[in-house]
């Protein structure tokens, strides 16, 4: 008797190959959206901010929605002037075509991810021009309101799913980069953020949030046993103060005991975990290369924190982390943690998405990031930087400038794919190869292949090697 006669023989074997051929098919995916840096400008018509301090946030898109005012464009240019504006951030025509190509393209998206800085630049100078006598009570008021505009825009735009939003160095009461901990600001914006949130999670975010602006939520389904940790990393900044402006550590520990926490809790109970900030861990590398620090000679490279505790923790914790995603650099750029575990065992990795801007400040093309996530394992598969046809919302259509997978021939963002590429790159310090010149061209959207390609190499050692030790070892080898 042949063995694939006997029936039962026949039975198990067909299991087999059922279950070999589900292990071959790429994983099922949910759709989700990524956005940062919106940083949307109540002042781009400068005579009708005050109709907009007046009014309630439920009736700005009407007053946004109108023509410009007659001096719109002499009175916007004054403004621009006395704040010394590097460029122009999101005017209401920009957020609301954003708003659009993200529901035509993806309706059916499961969540949204919003990585801070949803006010404008320069919008304590903004607010102090227009409204000299105001008092310190009043600018935050319309900071406050101003939050609770884009956040409600962003929920209105996909009624019923979660959009999970934190803090930037820009959303502040008091100015950028300042926070005080335990301050009404922090107590105002509590309820947007918590909003629609679970019931049975929005009294602990609440808590955890009033204090020093922080929280965690596990991701509703189809997310599988997910705990998202919302960071505000504007507290680990170098650049940080209170509103006062005085340094002030403590808030930066609280934090990081509190992450600890958060992860200690996640790991008991079989959670995995994304995290997701504004500032990004590890090296600035074009700041480094901007202000000539010589690495090799021993000079420190610029840093976006203030120390690597963060990322410590982090990588510490990367059996259980599975991505972070963060903004701030207005780029698109991707990022691994990296420590070293005991001889033999592989490296602790943790996989980050730096998100591009909604503004276009800095001369970059508006954009936002399609993500496709396997909701069982909490990882990244895949995902499209979407881009805008030009800077000012007016007849703008958005269109794909890339696809991940496709331009990069990766299965998944994954630390061993991101390890695999990042090798990949430092083998082409010349940027020769297709994926090389891919990154270069898409990492600042619109291309300024120019501005990154004369340091291509020190760039690379920022994507894998996040401590100023590491990034040495890899830009100057032979320097111990």
């Amino acid at each position: 008797m042949r063995l694939l006669h006997h029936p039962v023989l026949f039975a198990f074997f067909v299991f087999l190959a059922a279950t070999a051929a589900a292990h071959a098919q790429p994983p099922k995916t949910i759709p989700a959206l990524f956005v940062s840096d919106i940083h949307f400008d109540p002042f781009h018509d400068p005579d009708r901010t005050k109709d907009l301090v007046a009014a309630p946030a439920a009736q700005w898109p009407k007053l946004l929605a109108a023509p410009d005012s007659p001096t719109q464009p002499t009175a916007f240019k004054s403004l621009q002037d006395t704040c010394h504006a590097r460029g122009v951030d999101t005017p209401y025509a920009l957020l609301d075509s954003a708003l659009s190509a993200m529901k035509d393209r993806q309706p059916d998206a499961k969540f949204m991810i919003v990585t801070g800085d949803l006010i404008a630049h320069g919008f304590t100078c903004r607010y102090a021009t227009l409204f000299p006598n105001a008092t310190p009570g009043d600018y935050q008021a319309f900071v406050v309101k101003t939050i609770g505009f884009v956040v409600s825009q962003l929920r209105a735009t996909f009624p019923g799913m979660p959009v999970y939003v934190a803090l930037g160095n820009n959303d502040s009461g008091c100015g950028d980069y300042k926070l005080d901990a335990n301050s009404t600001f922090f107590a105002q914006t509590a309820p947007i953020f918590a909003e629609a949130l679970p019931a049975s999670q929005r009294k602990q975010a609440l808590e955890d949030f009033k204090p020093l602006g922080y929280y965690s939520v596990t991701m509703a389904e189809p997310m599988h046993a997910t705990r998202l940790i919302a960071l505000n990393d504007n507290l680990l900044s170098p650049k940080y103060t209170t509103c006062a402006g005085q340094p002030d550590p403590a808030p930066a520990a609280a934090e990081l005991s509190w992450l600890q926490s958060q992860l200690a809790a996640a790991r008991a109970a079989h959670q995995r975990v994304w995290v997701f900030g504004h500032i990004p861990p590890g090296i600035d590398p074009y700041s480094t290369v901007a202000k000539f620090r010589n690495v090799c000679a021993g000079k420190s490279p610029s840093e976006f924190l203030s120390s690597d505790q963060m990322a410590d923790t982090l990588a510490d914790s990367a059996d259980i982390v599975r991505l972070g995603i963060f903004g701030h650099t207005h780029m698109d750029e991707m990022r691994l943690l990296t420590r070293d575990a005991d001889p033999g065992i592989a490296p602790k990795q943790v996989p980050i998405k730096v998100t591009g801007s909604i503004s276009p400040v800095d001369g970059n093309i508006p954009s936002f990031t399609i993500a496709r996530i396997n909701p069982t394992a909490a990882d990244l598969i895949d995902y499209d930087v979407v881009e805008a046809s030009n800077q000012t919302g007016i007849a703008t259509t958005w269109k794909t400038e890339y696809n991940y997978a496709a331009t990069y021939n990766q299965p998944d963002f994954t630390p061993a794919a991101l390890a695999q590429l990042i090798a990949a790159f430092k083998a082409d310090p010349k940027a020769a190869t297709p994926a090389s010149a891919a990154y270069i061209h898409n990492y600042f959207v619109g291309d300024m292949s120019h501005e990154l390609s004369p340091f291509w190499p020190e760039y690379v050692c920022a994507l894998g090697s996040d401590t100023a030790k590491d990034f040495a070892t890899c830009v100057c080898p032979a320097v111990k």
